[in-house]
């Protein structure tokens, strides 16, 4: 009786698996045959955009950092290298008192590259004691009170673009009357951690936050890339920025969701081959970022985070674990009963589809198929990811971004 039970639940477990990775597959495949993209072409400004709100097109490119001295040359080197998106534009880096080199490196930068006409840098200051300010919203804030340009891109620390990436953007933007008009990043892995992570992750966002009902102004679903979310300026105040959402850590679902329930146009693209976005360096930042977000991008629901996390581990790990259980249970305890084979068949092909899906990924994200073979360990990795961001959340106990309490 206890061999029958042992090889049912291997049997559930791998066909369990098979079935989640298939729906993942089609369902990705089916969301992103549908997505808009950002414009390939270089195009020029229209004709009938040369004057928004009265005054002419001016944009300004705002980078909010917090310790960034491993990234900020890179991100606003790409930005001083764009090619230019109209004719008044500026970039400001905005320092949210850091305590590495990220100032000196970013006036560095701007002075090795000629831009200083072009480059301001703020200093964002003390939160006030008595208001709660978490993440980049009292960088963004600050820096908008200094600000007139009638377009406001905001970018990540973490973020490069391509040269004509700003151009398109903002042209894209201006033809399809956006008031907030964000661009999906390739995400690139440069360490292990992101490469067991991040394919997971991005795949997972792909089909949560499904892009044409994002886009559609009847829906309910509003979503943004919190690495490049360029607003119209008018809009932006209009629902009181960052400073009104202050206190939310997802600030860019937030906004997104602001945006669209009062009224204005959200547009969400891919655009993969215009921003690159390497988020995390190590498994220890990879750790704090997931645990941060994971519970308040399920809508704090504590059972849909959970089960979440359980059934990454039941599509991503189970088939690496079960494949051997099954092979032992056949060659020592149960026999090759016909469940037990049966569910190494299923554990096999659960691995298969993992290739396949990495293969959509590579040719969808660009994300190459270098250590598909750690997913099984992402697998486990997000299922310790999701119990652990509940109780973060929850208590506000290790509950930080970069050592700063979120709580």
């Amino acid at each position: 009786m206890t061999n029958w039970i042992v090889s049912l639940i291997c049997l559930v477990l791998t066909a369990s698996s098979c079935l989640g990775l298939l729906i993942l597959w089609v369902g990705l495949k089916r969301v992103f045959q549908e997505a808009p993209q950002l414009n390939p072409s270089i195009p020029s400004l229209p004709v009938d955009a040369e004057v928004v709100d009265g005054e002419g097109i001016s944009l300004t490119v705002v980078i909010p950092a917090f310790n960034e001295s491993l990234n900020i040359k890179r991100s606003l080197g790409s930005v001083f290298q764009s090619l230019p998106p109209c004719g008044n534009w500026h970039v400001v880096v905005v320092d949210d008192m850091s305590t590495d080199s990220t100032v000196d490196m970013a006036q560095e930068c701007a002075k090795q590259m000629d831009q200083l006409n072009r480059f301001t840098l703020i200093q964002a200051g003390p939160r006030p004691a008595d208001e709660r300010w978490v993440g980049k919203n009292w960088a963004c804030s600050k820096a908008m009170e200094q600000l007139k340009s009638s377009w406001v891109l905001f970018i990540d620390a973490d973020v490069e673009l391509r040269p004509t990436a700003l151009r398109r953007a903002l042209v894209q933007a201006i033809h399809e009357r956006a008031d907030l008009f964000s661009v999906a990043p390739r995400l690139v892995c440069t360490c292990l951690a992101e490469w067991m992570v991040q394919p997971i992750m991005a795949s997972l966002l792909g089909l949560g936050f499904p892009i044409v009902e994002a886009n559609d102004p009847s829906s309910d679903v509003a979503f943004a890339a919190g690495p490049f979310m360029l607003f119209r300026r008018s809009a932006y105040d209009a629902i009181g920025g960052h400073a009104a959402l202050a206190g939310e850590v997802v600030e860019d679902l937030a906004l997104a969701r602001t945006i669209k329930t009062s009224g204005f146009r959200l547009r969400y693209v891919l655009g993969l081959d215009a921003v690159d976005l390497q988020m995390y360096p190590n498994l220890s930042a990879l750790w704090e970022g997931w645990t941060k977000n994971w519970f308040l991008g399920l809508d704090r629901n504590i059972p849909k985070a959970l089960a979440a996390g359980g059934v990454v581990m039941l599509m991503f790990a189970s088939p690496w674990i079960l494949l051997p259980t099954c092979a032992v249970l056949a060659v020592v305890l149960l026999g090759p009963t016909v469940m037990i084979v049966a569910s190494a068949l299923l554990a096999a092909m659960a691995l298969v589809l993992q290739i396949v899906l990495r293969f959509w990924i590579q040719d969808r994200f660009g994300v190459p198929m270098r250590f598909w073979w750690l997913m099984g360990a992402g697998g486990l990795l997000v299922g310790a990811i999701a119990p652990v961001s509940v109780w973060r959340s929850i208590t506000g106990r290790g509950w930080t971004w970069k050592g700063r309490s979120l709580a």
